[in-house]
């Protein structure tokens, strides 16, 4: 029986097997490093570099502070919208994880942006394969053919190479990262910096998602205070933030980012975001409406894109270890990612947001034969340019919510969007 599609689902299955196979993880020899201490967690904070970041569970009152700081900034960002005789709009992009299904993410962007259709979005979050896209989307619509790039040119071998003995006994991971350290080198330079920074300072913000291991939280990176920021260590941790976020913990190795803390340097291990949140729009506690941005009219408008299927896909399991492992895995993430999207969901409900959904159509069966495989890739890439380009018709609702009932058709056949990935 071969597994279903999506590196990330075989990922987590290969590592579930591994473990159930009697690998003692906390024997296991790893470099040393300086853990933060629990009682020093909420202190720790980057050399050079402060509010780049907050915890994806802040409390409301800290999340408050952060809205009243960036208020005036957004009043001129509304004000500059009803100077070009448009109505007050926030548009929110928040783009899931999905490892190779993220092509389908980047097809429907650039589609939606060659309709000529796609806004200029205010607020732009991204998680694991969802924070290789998201700063592209941050940038506009002139960064479509790099986006297009990272998901129809590289292969496998440009992503990672396989480590698995290492990983078995004592290293950090099944796989090296190197590759995809180089990959988002090539195209996150200075110049790409001082564009991200230009962009926040006009008010716009891009957040990434990552997970802290040691602490067990999700923590959200403004990547546009790390752009504006004078450090020298910028650009280097714009790129590990990136690189963490789509670090598969066990698979890929965390990354590790040095904070100081009472006067100390430590190491936290951050990894994929995916594993406290695949998509998110803001913390739960807040809430967006509660800016005070002196624009009654203004609308919002979130777009979720979840590089992956939302419906249940079919398949018989063999009774072993391994298929069941696997498939018990890959339910628990498919049911974690639609918890996200309830939760964005009810905010959107709360805070009177438009709520657009897009995912894979479930009738997409093409399998992927080995991770990040080059054809499956641009074959999925092509079922979200279509759709994009055609005018994609937004799920107003999570699934069980009676959307086609309450809003109309949620989606279209991908039978009608797929095309060979060699026209």
């Amino acid at each position: 029986m071969r597994p279903e599609h999506g590196s990330t689902t075989r990922a987590r299955s290969i590592l579930a097997a591994v473990l159930l196979a009697g690998l003692d993880a906390g024997c296991a020899a790893t470099l040393p490093r300086d853990i933060v201490p629990e009682t020093l967690v909420d202190e720790a904070q980057l050399t050079g570099m402060t509010g780049i970041r907050i915890w994806g569970d802040a409390s409301e009152e800290s999340l408050r502070k952060l809205v009243r700081a960036e208020a005036p900034k957004m009043r001129a960002l509304m004000a500059s919208h009803q100077h070009q005789g448009q109505v007050p709009v926030i548009n929110i992009a928040a783009i899931s994880g999905g490892a190779d299904d993220g092509a389908f993410g980047a097809g429907l962007l650039v589609g939606w942006s060659d309709a000529g259709a796609r806004p200029d979005f205010d607020l732009v979050t991204g998680v694991s394969a969802g924070a290789l896209i998201a700063p592209f989307v941050f940038l506009g619509r002139e960064k479509d053919p790099e986006l297009g790039e990272i998901f129809t040119k590289y292969t496998q071998q440009d992503i990672f190479t396989q480590n698995v003995v290492s990983g078995l006994f004592g290293g950090s991971a099944l796989a090296d990262s190197s590759p995809l350290a180089r990959l988002i080198a090539r195209y996150v330079d200075r110049q790409f910096l001082r564009e991200v920074a230009r962009e926040r300072m006009n008010g716009r913000i891009l957040l990434i998602g990552t997970t802290n291991l040691d602490a067990q939280r999700p923590v959200l990176w403004d990547m546009g205070r790390i752009a504006m920021s004078d450090s020298p260590e910028a650009l280097s941790l714009f790129r590990k933030v990136l690189l963490a976020s789509a670090s598969i913990p066990g698979v890929f190795p965390p990354v590790r980012i040095q904070v100081r803390a009472d006067g100390r340097t430590y190491d936290e291990l951050h990894a994929d975001g995916g594993v406290t949140q695949q998509v998110f729009v803001a913390p739960p506690a807040l809430s967006l409406s509660g800016a005070d941005l002196s624009a009654k009219a203004m609308t919002r408008r979130v777009f979720i894109i979840r590089n992956g299927k939302i419906s249940p896909e079919w398949q018989p399991i063999e009774a072993n270890t391994l298929s069941i492992t696997g498939r018990s895995i890959s339910t628990l993430i498919k049911n974690e990612g639609l918890g996200d999207l309830y939760r964005i969901y009810a905010t959107a409900e709360r805070d009177h947001m438009d709520f657009n959904l897009a995912a894979i159509p479930a009738d997409f069966k093409m399998k992927s034969p080995e991770p990040f495989d080059q054809k499956y890739m641009r074959t999925l890439y092509q079922v979200g340019y279509r759709a994009g380009r055609g005018g994609y018709t937004w799920m107003k609702t999570p699934p069980g919510l009676e959307a086609e009932a309450r809003h109309g058709t949620p989606n279209r056949k991908a039978s009608d969007l797929a095309v060979s990935a060699n026209n």
